[in-house]
């Protein structure tokens, strides 16, 4: 397997590998992280050579103590000598604080940078993942994976530099004090072992416990996401109360009690290592202390060897804080990586036709399609739909009126047969080309923060103001759009300062702006008031001209004036005509209808 191939390998499941730690997972990990810093290695060859000479600096320090003090205490100390040594000592200072800047923000470029190409690479396949992902997954597990995860990441790619230096630190100085004394080294490093055998164990026991605190995190957010949402019918259903006791009572404390349990085994690290400092340091006192006393040792070295001792056990310290950070890091890692790897449903084939300037003519060729294995919507589905027609589809809920228009608009791929655009299946096709000839309006359509102007203008950038005026005025929105203050006037949050008529009214200039060969309106009028019903009734014969146009509706009033009437129950085309002709026929349209207007 090629370097490409190693550090692109698929976590497909985090969990699985939950109790073989340090084994397999935790290396395709760190190798798939990798990925995202290489591409600085210019930046990190900078932070490497100045981080070595600063590991220098940090390791002279002690040793040009060691020298003033034997100089001082030497049978004839001389003044020149000890004014070199300062001399050397305030040199190695700014060294020291040079090299620890030029590594420091060398290596927090490099983490800077390839979070934005994870978080970018994230975003992007979240983009290209079709509505099959987005109808099974919580957008609460999304947006940790966004936001907690990525930002758990952070924080420790922003100081895994300090890790690195500390690292080499700890090589450096355990030679040095193996090379001034071996035996107070000895003595200094007796400890490490039963630290490292400590840290080993620590570690197999939290990082089910850091999971939990991911999981925890996810289902969290996804309970507050869902509650925010739905406020409205959450306060019209008076179910605030038990909303607040399942989050507190169950979501909320389920995440305390496995951030309580992670943080109670994090905290008792650090204790044992500033235990073990502590006892290194009295054996080097009470062992130096005697050979000094007894002559076969200079003191300086003693003193050296306290300075030493903290050098060696600070970093451990750190070492080990950030061994606590690298687990979180490591299994929000698994969690990005898992989320990444899920399979894109729908690809474009690599030489898509590209659809310019369609006719519109719509065919839906023996269609099976499920959502769920085993629970059809759409069975053997034949329909096919001229240039320029505009075909109504009624049915009871359920029958599967929406995915139609969702197959056309591939957001989903049928089980069975094929959807074709004037003769070609939408699978041969490049959906962007397809898409941008394709209005659509739904039933509760969603408005961004930002002017009128850009709300209609949306993803077409060369869509002019003038058309923007004429078709908002096409749809009657020009009058509410004049009284707001005009197109460059702000629309809030999800059209939050709008009616739901005057919404769906900015929704239609929208689909129409572009001047789309096929529209599809979606229950366009099933949640807005008569007045504004009326105002699209009277612009529907404009609209509709030389277009391909797809009417789904409940409300029966809004199509009597198609060229068909499509009557759809349990995925299947049960009747077909126009408003006359299933009128006379008195089956389920004629039941509809008149239940309708009953």
């Amino acid at each position: 397997m090629g370097m490409g191939g190693i550090l692109n390998v698929p976590i497909t499941n985090p969990e699985a590998f939950d109790s073989r730690r340090g084994s397999l997972g935790e290396y395709k990990i760190f190798l798939r992280l990798i990925r995202y810093v290489f591409p600085y290695r210019r930046l990190l060859i900078l932070g490497f050579v100045t981080m070595a000479v600063y590991t220098f600096a940090v390791v002279a320090a002690p040793f040009l103590v060691q020298l003033m003090i034997d100089e001082i205490t030497g049978d004839m100390p001389k003044m020149s000598v000890l004014y070199v040594i300062v001399g050397l000592y305030g040199a190695n200072a700014v060294l020291h604080w040079v090299t620890h800047y030029i590594h420091q923000v060398s290596f927090q470029r490099v983490a800077q940078n390839g979070l934005v190409d994870l978080r970018d690479d994230m975003f992007g396949h979240l983009q290209d993942q079709s509505m099959t992902f987005y109808d099974g997954e919580s957008m609460g597990r999304i947006m940790s994976r966004l936001q907690n995860d990525i930002h758990q990441l952070q924080e420790f790619l922003s100081s895994v530099a300090v890790t690195f230096g500390d690292v080499l630190i700890l090589i450096v100085i355990v030679g040095v004090m193996l090379f001034m004394d071996w035996r107070l080294g000895l003595i200094t490093m007796s400890v490490a072992p039963v630290i490292i055998w400590i840290v080993l164990i620590w570690q197999t026991r939290t990082w089910p416990r850091f999971m939990q605190v991911r999981r925890t995190l996810a289902v969290v957010n996804g309970n507050l996401q869902e509650n925010l949402t739905g406020m409205r019918v959450i306060q019209s259903l008076n179910r605030e109360e038990k909303n607040l006791e399942d989050f507190v009572d169950r979501y909320n404390k389920d995440h305390f009690e496995s951030q309580v349990d992670s943080s109670r085994l994090s905290a008792a690290l650090m204790p044992l290592v500033e235990g073990f400092s502590g006892i290194s340091m009295a054996l080097v006192v009470v062992v130096g202390g005697m050979m000094v006393l007894d002559g076969s040792l200079q003191i300086g070295i003693v003193v050296a060897f306290a300075l030493y001792i903290q050098r060696f056990f600070e970093p451990i310290r750190f070492i080990t804080m950030q061994y606590t950070q690298m687990q979180r890091a490591l299994t929000s890692s698994s969690h990005i990586f898992e989320l990444m790897d899920r399979p894109i449903a729908i690809r474009e084939k690599q030489h898509a036709t590209e659809m310019s300037n369609i006719r519109g003519e719509i065919e839906f060729n023996n269609v099976d399609f499920h959502y769920v294995e085993g629970s059809p919507v759409l069975k053997k589905m034949n329909l096919k739909i001229r240039s320029g027609e505009t075909v109504a589809v009624v049915g009871v809920t359920g029958a599967g009126k929406t995915t139609v228009s969702a197959l056309i608009l591939r957001l989903y791929d049928v089980t069975k047969g094929s959807v074709k655009i004037d003769g070609v299946d939408v699978r041969e096709m490049n959906r962007v080309s397809l898409v941008n000839q394709i209005g659509t309006v739904v039933q509760e359509p969603f408005l961004f923060s930002g002017t009128f102007k850009d709300n209609i203008r949306f993803n077409h950038s060369d869509v002019t103001d003038q058309q923007i005026e004429t078709v908002a005025s096409l749809v009657g929105a020009s009058n509410f759009i004049d009284k707001m203050g005009g197109y460059d006037s702000m629309i809030e949050e999800k059209g939050s300062n709008l009616s739901a008529g005057e919404r769906q009214l900015v929704a239609l200039a929208r689909a129409l702006v572009f001047d789309p060969k096929i529209i599809i309106m979606d229950e366009a009028t099933a949640s807005i008031d008569s007045h504004t019903e009326s105002v699209i009734q009277e612009a529907i014969e404009k609209i509709f001209e030389n277009r391909t146009a797809l009417v789904i509706a409940h409300r029966l009033s809004t199509v009597r004036n198609a060229d068909r009437i499509i009557v759809m129950s349990a995925g299947e085309i049960i009747e077909e005509g126009n408003h006359s002709e299933l009128l006379l026929q008195k089956g389920v349209y004629h039941a509809l209808y008149w239940q309708n207007f009953s």
